[in-house]
């Protein structure tokens, strides 16, 4: 098989990448930083983490992960996720994620003890919600206290404005269930009201896009890309999303940020802390503060801001209910991750104490 070599001088470590027709591979690259650009199974796709970026990655290369699909971190073995910092050995081998500065996360669908980092290393989070059919204002609330809580900033993108009479009145609604955070209009057949979210591509930032199937997250990728970066595709005939993206992946822009596509949400764990979820639910904290007992439950005790606000119609039903159903969601989570950290821990210890003993039984490393 015919192979070129090519130097690929990262800081002040020169590092060497051969690439292959049938696909790119890594060897004699040392040790990175990488970023990664794509999870593949048992792979990722990485480029150099200083390297200016441009409309196609042409240092892009492939680092193999071991059997289990993960590596080494300071938080214990992880998954490599689209956005990570990565070490690669001089064999070509994911060798280290380095410390996430930001992680938009959700818990595995069905086995909430478990979470998935959907992108690492972001600044701002784009939700994105369809005008048509209406926004679902509890999906945008619930990743909004996603995005809250990965440490990036979240914007909210309502899409599809060109296919509803009344787009200012829609984002009305929805911006009263997304306090503190912007929200644009678009249509991204016409470009209208894609300014503003080309302002925040500044070189080096790095958003991620999410949203449900048919959203039309790809198709606001390739506009702000200003190019096919991502397939689309058409809605169903029930007005419902098709999923056209099955994969995250890192799209560099000219001008020096990066954009990560997510596949379509359908069902969304929440991984939350109170933090996150009082700035989702800002006015209902605010209310809160103001509550006669510091514990109190907002159901039945006497002097509760938050009931009172319910009864004289300032704060909405759907809102108030959103905001318990997800108070709840994120405490079970909380509670099925401390259990299972805490069997773990449990199972190392009886790893430690086996090994211990027979270590006492064989001081000279027999078997009996």
């Amino acid at each position: 098989m015919d192979t070129h070599a090519a130097s690929v001088v990262l800081g002040s470590a020169k590092r060497t990448r051969r690439t292959a027709p049938g696909g790119p591979t890594v060897a004699d690259v040392g040790t990175g930083p990488w970023r990664v650009v794509r999870v593949d199974k048992g792979a990722v796709l990485v480029v150099p983490a200083d390297s200016a970026h441009d409309e196609a990655p042409a240092d892009a290369v492939r680092a193999t992960v071991d059997r289990t699909g993960t590596a080494a971190s300071d938080e214990g073995r992880v998954v490599p996720a689209v956005g990570d910092l990565v070490e690669v050995d001089e064999v070509g081998r994911l060798a280290r994620v380095l410390p996430r500065r930001s992680a938009l996360v959700r818990d595995t669908a069905g086995r909430s003890s478990l979470t998935q980092v959907l992108a690492a290393n972001v600044d701002v989070v784009l939700v994105v919600e369809h005008l048509d059919p209406d926004p679902d204002l509890g999906r945008v609330e619930r990743l909004l206290t996603l995005a809250w809580r990965s440490g990036a900033l979240p914007v909210v993108v309502l899409t599809k404005a060109d296919l509803v009479p009344d787009p200012a009145g829609m984002a009305q609604d929805v911006a009263a269930a997304a306090i503190g955070v912007d929200v644009h209009v678009v249509a991204t057949t016409s470009g209208e009201g894609l300014e503003p979210l080309r302002a925040l591509l500044t070189p080096g930032r790095t958003l991620v896009v999410v949203g449900p199937s048919g959203a039309g997250k790809s198709t606001l990728v390739n506009a702000l890309a200003g190019r096919e970066a991502m397939a689309t595709g058409e809605r169903r005939a029930d007005g419902r999303g098709r999923h056209t993206t099955t994969h995250r992946e890192l799209v560099p822009l000219s001008g020096g940020a990066v954009l990560i596509d997510t596949p379509g949400l359908r069902a969304v764990g929440l991984v939350a802390d109170a933090d996150a979820i009082d700035h989702t639910f800002a006015d209902i904290a605010a209310l809160a503060e103001r509550c006669r007992f510091s514990d109190c439950s907002h159901r039945v005790e006497p002097g509760c801001a938050v009931r009172a606000a319910l009864v004289d119609g300032t704060l909405d039903e759907r809102r108030y209910d959103s905001w318990r159903s997800l108070e709840r969601e994120a405490a079970h989570a909380a509670r099925r991750v401390d259990a299972r950290l805490a069997a773990e821990e449990r199972a190392r210890i009886k790893r430690v104490t086996a090994a211990y003993r027979h270590r006492t039984r064989h001081p000279n490393g027999t078997r009996p």
